[in-house]
């Protein structure tokens, strides 16, 4: 009796946990994407094109995302992301024209790490993020240039409409 009462006791802890750290976000108006300082310096390296590439996809991951959940709203807060890191799967097409080693043929295993910051409509911060870097390259084989990078964006986009991506403390 006592385990019963001890493990249902614990269940509705985790449930009620679980409730509380999925709650939404609230509505956003805007949204604004920047590539960080690091991710920055490798431009000469990837091409410019490439990192405006990267926060046209986060954009538009966000906002599907957001839309599908109803939290997009003209008098909502504003959303700051910055894509901290980006790794490509494959050879950015500014990388082969630097290396003329380098095929499209190459692949390895890539990823991104999101931050940012939510502020609400009444002014308040909450801070947001995520990273996920692909662990097996075996799954990179039929990867294009950034689909790993693409998946870590559809990844927070999701979570952030659900209000899991708050920023690890």
């Amino acid at each position: 009796m006592r385990l019963a009462t001890l493990l249902s006791t614990t269940l509705v802890a985790s449930a009620v946990a679980f409730a509380v750290q999925a709650a939404p976000l609230g509505p956003v108006a805007d949204i604004n994407i920047t590539i960080g300082p690091k991710l920055q310096e490798q431009a000469d390296e990837y091409g410019q094109r490439d990192l405006d590439y990267l926060v046209a996809d986060l954009r538009d991951s966000v906002e599907s995302a957001l839309a599908r959940k109803g939290g997009l709203s003209p008098d909502g807060g504003t959303l700051d992301l910055v894509i901290e890191d980006a790794v490509p799967n494959r050879p950015t097409m500014r990388q082969m024209n630097l290396k003329p080693s380098l095929s499209y043929e190459s692949f390895g295993i890539g990823g991104a790490r999101i931050g940012g910051v939510l502020t609400t409509a009444d002014g308040q911060k909450i801070p947001v993020g995520y990273r996920w870097y692909e662990t097996d390259i075996r799954w990179s084989t039929a990867a294009g240039t950034w689909m790993d990078a693409q998946n870590t964006f559809d990844r927070f986009a999701r979570r952030l409409a659900n209000g899991e991506a708050l920023a690890e403390r």
